[in-house]
């Protein structure tokens, strides 16, 4: 489903105009796609943030502008990593029953079996769609899954309508065997070994080697004592 949002055509631009927009708690924002010159666009931010939130990765948003309706598939939001706050969003023009190609995220749910560790190997799946029906996610269970499970793309159940242009074979999520501390640092320890690596010496070793060292000692001057009372 596409979500409305009424915006307002930009003839200004650059950063300085950029930034005049943003403190006007709105979003600068573009329309490209179909031959057509790119159509700037100024959004209002909240209800654009709140519409890229419903929609997911691939919102699909009804762009209405000075009385005309751009349908517009969201392709790169930018967004400020302190603030949060929209930066700009680049969109392509679509049409209704028009097939498009989109990353579409893999979603993982349930619980392995115990010490068991899973390792999504890729996270999105990119699928042919009806711009109006693109699917927000594809769902993988993996409630139960013993080591040595793997799900391929082939795997994925892919929503109706839709066509799988990921290759079939590439792996998407695997199970493997819990590893422990002890055998993570063993591997380390042999790895660095390996490469010639030597390992400072920690300060718990280090006290156990002086605590050591000052055991050895304590018997040696028991020992002489003993000598000289004889």
């Amino acid at each position: 489903m596409s979500e409305k949002i009424q915006a307002e055509a930009r003839s200004e631009f650059g950063k300085g105009a950029a930034r005049r927009i943003r403190r006007e708690n709105k979003v600068p924002a573009v329309i490209y796609g179909h031959g057509n010159d790119p159509v700037h666009l100024t959004l209002p931010g909240h209800a654009t943030m709140m519409a890229l939130k419903h929609g997911g990765a691939n919102a699909l948003l009804e762009l209405e502008v000075d009385g005309d309706t751009h349908l517009a598939l969201t392709k790169q939001v930018q967004v400020d990593p302190i603030r949060r706050t929209l930066e700009h969003v680049d969109f392509v023009a679509v049409r209704r029953g028009e097939k498009v190609t989109v990353d579409v995220p893999v979603l993982v749910e349930g619980d392995a079996a115990p010490e068991t560790l899973v390792v999504t190997e890729n996270s999105t799946v990119q699928l042919e769609a009806e711009a109006t029906n693109i699917p927000e996610s594809v769902e993988v269970s993996i409630e139960g899954a013993e080591v040595g499970t793997q799900v391929l793309a082939s795997d994925l159940a892919i929503p109706a309508g839709t066509t799988l242009l990921t290759d079939p074979d590439t792996l998407m999520v695997n199970v493997t065997a819990q590893v422990t501390a002890e055998a993570l640092e063993a591997e380390l320890e042999a790895a660095e070994a390996e490469a010639g690596i030597e390992r400072d010496e920690s300060d718990e070793e280090a006290a156990e080697a002086e605590a050591a060292a000052a055991d050895g000692e304590g018997s040696t001057d028991e020992g002489e004592g003993s000598s000289d009372e004889e």
